[in-house]
């Protein structure tokens, strides 16, 4: 088998029209047990102080890491084509 990526299977994906829209977060929740990462995005109005949660993601810890790198990854592309993305002292994460 070679090590070559342009050898590898084309990945098909399929998505729905529902799907295909997607949802607006502007917060994540994340936990994780052993086994398992949840990440929980949501939408919280800011003159609400709720959130409701728009989908969960489950993953396995390896996939998470592989998540983290590639969202690295994609935002360094980013900023070399569009510019520093600026953060304020606001949106630091939280961490619990």
């Amino acid at each position: 088998m070679s090590d070559d990526p342009s050898s590898a299977p084309k990945l098909q994906v399929q998505i729905d029209d529902d799907v295909a829209q997607g949802v607006y977060s502007n917060l994540v929740l994340l936990n994780h047990t052993e086994n398992e990462f949840v990440l929980d995005f949501a939408f919280i109005q800011p003159s609400n102080g709720r959130a409701k949660v728009r989908t969960r993601v489950i993953s396995s810890p390896r996939h998470t890491k592989r998540l983290l790198q590639a969202l690295q990854k994609n935002l360094e592309r980013y900023e070399e084509r569009f510019g520093a993305i600026e953060t304020s002292g606001d949106d630091e994460p939280v961490f619990h």
